[in-house]
């Protein structure tokens, strides 16, 4: 019952090598550079290499003479006095074109040297959303541009915007590099917290578009490793009969797949955190594929089925950026890393599994492996006693169906801490919604032959059920959230291409930094 018998059916040789580099540390880089980071080899009997690192220039330190444009910010109040700033004929010239300086409207109009410049609209008052600005990158002239905005929009979601709009994903054959798009900014903005969680969006949405062939579980525990390295952090990756020993509902899902799970177990801590500093863990899923196992998804089904791993690829980003920030608190961060796959050796429905916590498991649905590869991790990371348990997920299509792409679910067993939460995503034009963990449900989760099923037995409710099963392997006393992700914009729009994202990321660290890091988020609120 430890799902370790059929080990000896995986195959355990390296079909792929496939990592993740940041070629320059943060702090080294003036131009904020966009990489697919695939580095590895294809099988030898393909006879052809990975597609090589990709970049795409974003933001530039304006040197001497450098030609430089600007970007005027209008506000539909501000109409009335454009004459003053670009000239009455530029006006004329945008106000024939419709321009009403409606948010995110772009236009462009030649200023009194015939050199182009744009007037680009934002909102009145209140919170500005970022992605508003992706506009820009995605729409002006290549070059470099400037932006001048009223003085109570943050240069902040300017910077952020602008970079995640930027971002583009592709393996397609190598062509002529076209000019760019940048943005000017200082060479303290270039190293600023805006700058440095867009590389770590990118991070975990170039994770997220790479195709599973080309990031199986253990290519995913590289780029852990890698990006987890560069900041110091102590590194460990379980495979083989460690990983059944200790986390045997996990090692059970991987079981179908010649391509066998690994576990990344990682911990870290800020220069000026001590041993009472306090400590986050984070948990992430991160299913490279998911068949549905003999539970077999639809081909529709399984269409998008690489982003299964988003969960795992979000943790992973903000685990990147708390140790680019330094934050003064300890991490550990857990990453399941495993492929639900159909073969001899696949978990069956209503196979019994014996966790890691003694708790017996029903496989009701060996769809529902998700669950399966978090609650081990759930109740290791427990026994540290963190002050905040996260876990990250794309669960359940019951979320989506209740909350849709852009609202990841929020479940949590601490008012307080939910209220954080809510208030961050707030904060930060990054919202989450909160779902009840209503135990009413518990018993829907009741095996006749074990602890517990990992599927419910009515067809409702699905996301708070997969949020009471998860609830079942943490301390009741122990602070936990839980958040269920869709990862993927499924069509384009300003600063969110379509593929793979990962909302939440700018929520979860606002509230840490609220909750743990007080005079930390005090400095980077001047700084941005």
């Amino acid at each position: 019952m430890s799902g370790s018998s059929h080990t000896a059916g995986r195959n355990h040789h390296a079909n792929i090598v496939c990592c993740c580099v940041w070629k320059s540390k943060p702090s080294d880089a003036i131009i904020l550079t966009n990489q697919n980071m695939l580095t590895g080899h294809l099988p030898e009997s393909e006879g052809r290499n990975v597609m090589p690192v990709r970049e795409a220039d974003c933001l530039v330190v304006s040197r001497r003479g450098s030609k430089v444009r600007t970007v005027h910010a209008v506000r539909p109040s501000d109409q009335a006095v454009l004459g003053s700033w670009i000239g009455e004929q530029a006006a004329a010239f945008a106000e024939s074109c419709g321009f009403k300086a409606r948010p995110g409207q772009l236009v462009m109009v030649p200023d009194t040297n015939g050199v182009p410049t744009a007037l680009f609209g934002v909102p009145e008052q209140g919170v500005v959303d970022p992605f508003v600005f992706g506009v820009l990158a995605q729409d002006l002239p290549a070059g470099d541009w400037r932006v001048e905005a009223p003085d109570d929009i943050a240069r902040h979601d300017v910077i952020l915007g602008f970079c995640l709009g930027a971002y583009q994903y592709g393996l397609k054959s190598a062509s002529a590099k076209k000019p760019t798009t940048r943005l000017v900014v200082t060479a303290q903005e270039r190293a600023s917290v805006a700058s440095e969680m867009a590389r770590s969006i990118w991070l975990a949405r170039d994770l997220i578009n790479t195709p599973a062939n080309l990031l199986g579980p253990s290519d995913l525990a590289r780029a852990a490793k890698t990006v987890l390295k560069e900041f110091g952090a102590h590194m460990d990756v379980i495979k083989g009969a460690a990983l059944d020993k200790a986390y045997p509902l996990l090692a059970h899902v991987g079981n179908g797949s010649d391509r066998g799970p690994r576990v990344v177990v990682a911990q870290w801590q800020g220069s000026t955190a001590d041993k009472k500093a306090p400590l986050i863990s984070l948990v992430g899923k991160g299913v490279c594929f998911d068949s549905g196992g003999y539970d077999l998804k639809p081909s529709s089904g399984m269409l998008r089925m690489k982003k299964d791993m988003g969960g795992a690829a979000t943790v992973l980003a903000l685990a990147r950026l708390i140790m680019t920030q330094d934050l003064p608190v300890r991490l550990e961060v857990r990453l399941g890393c495993v492929e639900n796959s159909v073969s001899g050796h696949a978990m069956r429905p209503l196979d019994v599994v014996r966790s890691r916590s003694g708790l017996t498991v029903e496989i009701g649905n060996t769809d529902a492996e998700g669950r399966l590869v978090l609650c081990d991790l759930l109740h290791e990371a427990g026994e540290q006693k963190p002050d905040l348990l996260l876990d990250v997920a794309t669960l359940t299509g019951a979320a989506r169906v209740a909350l849709g792409p852009d609202l990841p679910a929020l479940l949590c067993n601490d008012e307080a801490v939910a209220m954080a939460f809510l208030e961050a995503g707030q904060q930060e034009a990054d919202p989450m919604w909160r779902l009840p963990l209503w135990q009413g449900y518990k018993e829907w989760l009741g095996s006749s032959v074990a602890d517990i099923s990992n599927i419910s037995s009515r067809p409702m409710a699905g996301a708070i059920t997969a949020g009471l099963f998860l609830e079942r392997f943490v301390n009741p006393d122990q602070r936990w959230v839980h958040i269920d992700s869709y990862a993927w914009n499924d069509s384009s729009r300003p600063g969110r291409p379509k593929g793979g994202d990962s909302p939440g990321v700018r929520t979860i660290f606002k509230a840490i930094t609220n909750l743990f890091c007080e005079e930390q988020n005090a400095a980077a609120t001047k700084v941005s």
